[in-house]
């Protein structure tokens, strides 16, 4: 079955957005940039909502950009032609290689786990993320922790009122100070 992964950039103290609504201080730089374009290979198909959605709307066109360089085409000739869900109560129509979701969030992905698909169904975007967690459909968490500390805004993870146990998969540290978890979800098994 395919797995759901979040996976977004976080402040150190826990935020994807600051309270001013910036995150220009997750540009990453070559070596974390290359990270994302080996993750984002294994990705099938993506969702995201709305937001995230109209921000990644850039790489549609960019190839026709003449001054990007070559790690930010292979991003582009990667991430034109996936597949893309997008969840939206305020759009009527999406571009590129998306299509605006049919059903709820839990449908989508039951339906998407069920196709023969290959490679995981990745969320992003912090709402529709949260929604995710609070259904338990999300498999791994992926965060990409940057060293800075910006007080406040959208947190990487929701406020819940239940506990998710979690267990540490993976670990990188860039040269930046960046570091990348990857934690997966454990979940009791039924007796």
């Amino acid at each position: 079955m395919r797995s759901v992964t979040f996976s977004m950039g976080v402040s150190l103290d826990g935020y994807i957005v600051g309270p001013d609504g910036d995150f220009e201080w997750t540009a990453p730089e070559e070596e974390v940039f290359r990270f994302w374009i080996d993750e984002i290979r294994q990705v099938g198909v993506h969702l995201l909502g709305r937001r995230l959605y109209e921000t990644m709307l850039y790489w549609e066109t960019a190839d026709q950009d003449p001054s990007l360089d070559d790690s930010m085409l292979e991003w582009a000739a990667i991430w034109k032609p996936l597949p893309k869900v997008v969840f939206s109560t305020t759009l009527s129509a999406v571009q590129g290689n998306a299509r605006l979701a049919s059903g709820g969030l839990a449908e989508e992905i039951e339906r998407l786990r069920a196709e023969s698909g290959e490679g995981d169904i990745a969320i992003g975007g912090a709402t529709l993320a949260a929604e995710a967690a609070a259904l338990d459909l999300i498999d791994e968490y992926q965060a990409m922790v940057y060293p800075v500390l910006v007080g406040g805004g959208i947190p990487f993870f929701p406020q819940r009122e239940r506990r998710v146990n979690l267990e540490l998969v993976e670990t990188r540290t860039f040269g930046s100070g960046v570091v990348y978890l990857r934690y997966r979800v454990t979940r009791q098994a039924l007796l």
